[in-house]
Order: structure tokens, then C-alpha cells, then sequence
């Protein structure tokens, strides 16, 4: 996969290139293209932004360089810009984005883009309900989500389909050495050897865990009979 991002900062694009992402690049499993808009621009102070007309607050992104920016691409694939009207990002997206060869984002900065810069975009899309400086962080965000998806980008395949919301649950605790810490101990299921039990247990667990934390997620689930009785179990023993 490429991902190409538009950005006046460049530089805070660094996370991506460390740790399982960082391999994941080293070894071309995946390709990360940062174009600076602000090279685009055709002033001597290369300006990126103006007053915004009718008056108000701020400054307001120029539709010119950043077309000129896009222009510049050979190819843009899936055209994503991040924006507080924008749908909410979720792992299901993360998915459908990792099926693609190409993605391009394009981040804002001040007060927004001029309304003309939402043309150029397939998609708009927002990481929650509250206002960052600069649409960088969750454009990072989102390209971790995605690309943590490509094979071979974390260690163990099984890893991604585990996880929390990848089953529309949130994800079974998890134990690692020692078996009792403190009086602290693992439950026994999972040293048993038993692997349909545990299989069980952390199916049960999941669906107790998005019960008590989230659930908004079970509204819109539809609940296989055995969830349904898992469930029931479930507000018994916490009643």
C-alpha cells in the first residue's frame, strides 16, 4: 500500500516510522509519501492561507496549493480529508481502507480549508467529537489503524482478528506469567488445556466486557442464540 498525506508539518509524521510500522516500511511492505503543500504555493512568503471572505476569526486554508499538491501525484487512490463533519473513523473502516493500493490524506490546519477543498476528497472523515489544531494527529491515527491491518505488519496474523471491535466486541482480558501474583491468579480455564473451554470463556468474557464498558456496541449486534444466553448469565452474576 502507498499513502501519500498532505501536510504543512511533515515532521510529526515521525511515530509512523518506528516500531511495527517502521519495519513494515523498511521492508516495503508499505510506502509513506509526505508532500509539504506549502512548496506549492506561488508567493514569495509562501502563503498557505488568507482571511476568510464575508470576515471572521482565523485563517483560512487556500484551495490553490493544496490542488496543486494533489496535481502533483502521479496517483491518489482514496482521497481523505479529516474534518469535525466527517463520519466517525471506526474499524471497519480501517478494514476497507487496508483492501486498497493507494490512500491520500489531507490535513488541515487554522481555522479549516476553504469549502472548495471538500470537493476534492471521496471521503471526510472525523476521529471524535472535540477540535485538535491540525488535522495530522488523526490522520496518523488513522494510518496506524489501517496499515497495522497488511500482512505482515504485526508479528502474528491472528493478532488484528483478535482484537477488540474486529468481532464487534471489545477484546477478552488477557494473562501472562505469573500464574498468581499476589494472590492475584489467572483463571484456571486458561491454564487447562482445554481449548474449547477457553475459546468459551473468552467469548463470554468479550461480550461481559463491551456489557459493562460499552454497550452502545450490543444495540446494533445481533446476538447469535448462544450470545443471547451468555448474556442472560452474564446480568445474573453481576446482579
Amino acid at each position: 500500500m502507498k499513502i501519500n498525506v498532505l501536510t504543512l508539518f511533515p515532521d510529526m509524521f515521525t511515530p509512523l516510522q518506528v516500531s511495527m510500522l517502521g519495519r513494515g516500511l523498511e521492508d516495503g511492505k508499505w510506502d509513506l509519501n509526505l508532500v509539504n503543500f506549502r512548496d506549492f504555493t506561488t508567493d514569495v512568503h509562501h502563503h498557505v492561507d488568507d482571511t476568510p471572505y464575508g470576515g471572521g476569526a482565523g485563517m483560512v486554508l487556500q484551495i490553490m496549493p493544496i490542488k496543486k499538491a494533489l496535481d502533483s501525484l502521479p496517483s491518489t487512490g482514496k482521497v481523505i480529508i479529516t474534518a469535525p463533519q466527517g463520519k466517525t473513523f471506526n474499524e471497519q473502516m480501517a478494514q476497507d481502507w487496508a483492501k486498497e493500493d493507494e490512500l491520500t490524506f489531507i490535513c488541515g490546519h487554522y481555522e479549516g480549508f476553504d469549502q472548495r477543498v471538500y470537493d476534492l476528497a471521496d471521503e471526510t472523515v472525523s476521529i471524535g467529537d472535540y477540535v485538535l489544531t491540525g488535522g495530522e494527529l488523526p490522520t496518523m491515527s488513522m494510518i496506524d489503524a489501517t496499515v497495522r491491518l497488511l500482512p505482515g505488519i504485526l508479528g502474528n496474523a491472528a493478532s488484528p482478528v483478535e482484537e477488540s471491535f474486529s468481532h464487534g466486541l471489545l477484546e477478552y482480558p488477557q494473562y501472562t506469567r505469573p500464574a498468581d501474583f499476589e494472590g492475584q491468579k489467572v483463571p484456571e480455564v486458561l491454564t487447562s488445556g482445554n481449548h474449547q473451554k477457553i475459546a468459551e470463556w473468552r467469548h463470554k468474557e468479550a461480550l461481559k466486557a463491551t456489557y459493562l464498558h460499552r454497550p452502545d456496541m450490543l444495540e446494533d449486534r445481533q446476538l447469535t442464540n448462544e450470545e443471547k444466553k451468555m448474556l442472560e448469565e452474564i446480568k445474573s452474576e453481576l446482579d
